[in-house]
């Protein structure tokens, strides 16, 4: 019987762990997010701009600043300062729209461009996962995408 007992408060303490876990990584997150504003190469919402326009062009979906705004969740004047930003680093540029002239579509300059040099951190997180078996993939996956939608849902 008390196998059983003990086995069980392992399996408590290694779930309360899980949960300590993902708060150090948020921790992790705000800090780093910290540490970019003030001087590691281009903002948070500038990488996820980069990474939205490049992963949008790979499905052969053009986009508008105003759908970069709200992927983002962000103004617009905001991604206008961000897209001129990216626009002058080489890694975007503009199409006019051929339907509407006051329009115009976001698409990177240069699909050579290597993301993973904008963003190396995402390169060292796809190299950590690489060593998770199919099992262990599947049930970070889903635990980190209940907690994403969790995040996503406070303050709303």
């Amino acid at each position: 019987m008390t196998d059983i007992a003990e086995a069980a408060d392992d399996t408590a303490l290694d779930r309360s762990e899980v949960a300590r876990s993902i708060e150090r990584l948020r921790l992790a997150e705000n800090r780093l997010a910290r540490r970019r504003q003030n001087a590691c190469g281009p903002s948070e919402n500038a990488r996820a701009a980069t990474r939205f326009i490049f992963d949008m062009s790979d499905q052969g979906i053009l986009v508008t600043p105003t759908e970069v705004a709200e992927h983002l969740e962000i103004s617009t004047p905001s991604v206008t300062g961000i897209l001129n930003r990216l626009r002058a680093g080489g890694l975007i540029t503009f199409l006019p729209h051929p339907d509407d002239g006051r329009s115009k579509y976001v698409v990177p300059l240069d699909r050579d461009d290597d993301l993973d040099g904008i963003d190396p951190l995402t390169a060292q997180i796809r190299g950590l996962a690489d060593t998770l078996s199919a099992d262990q993939a599947a049930a970070v996956t889903a635990f980190i995408d209940l907690v994403t939608d969790a995040v996503d849902d406070e303050c709303r």
